[in-house]
């Protein structure tokens, strides 16, 4: 029995979804064997390929990375949205507060991320006033 058809639209291989999204190859890889991105289909000669609606998730995946989440919270909130658009009445509504769930913790995580660089920022304003307060001799 042949694979299942991919989803509608050109098929891409690893290289192109890759430059697409600006993941390595060695990273997507890793993605797949870990089960989190699996390409919609296959070539004659094994490669992956991949459809703009993986591409759209391993985007999703390369903004969560940054933010510390795991390969088990990317696979979960993939889940979620890969379920959403079917769901209706309890099984939506938990849906959602899953969802929200995952928007309180990226937001708050990228609050730290910018208490974080702005510490940075000003620890290098420091330096940079060092360097002008002590300029160099020639």
């Amino acid at each position: 029995m042949p694979p299942p058809a991919p989803a509608a639209g050109r098929l891409m291989q690893i290289g192109e979804a890759a430059d697409r999204v600006g993941l390595s190859i060695r990273t997507i890889r890793h993605y797949d064997e870990a089960g989190l991105i699996v390409p919609s289909a296959r070539s004659e000669g094994g490669f992956r390929l991949y459809t703009d609606a993986d591409v759209d998730r391993l985007a999703v995946v390369k903004r969560m990375k940054p933010l510390g989440f795991t390969l088990d919270e990317m696979r979960d909130l993939l889940g979620v949205l890969d379920a959403l658009p079917d769901a209706h009445g309890d099984d939506r509504a938990a849906l959602l507060d899953r969802l929200g769930m995952f928007h309180t913790v990226a937001a708050a995580r990228v609050a730290a991320l910018r208490d974080r660089l702005a510490t940075a920022e000003g620890f290098a304003d420091t330096l940079r006033e060092r360097l002008d307060r002590y300029p160099a001799r020639g």
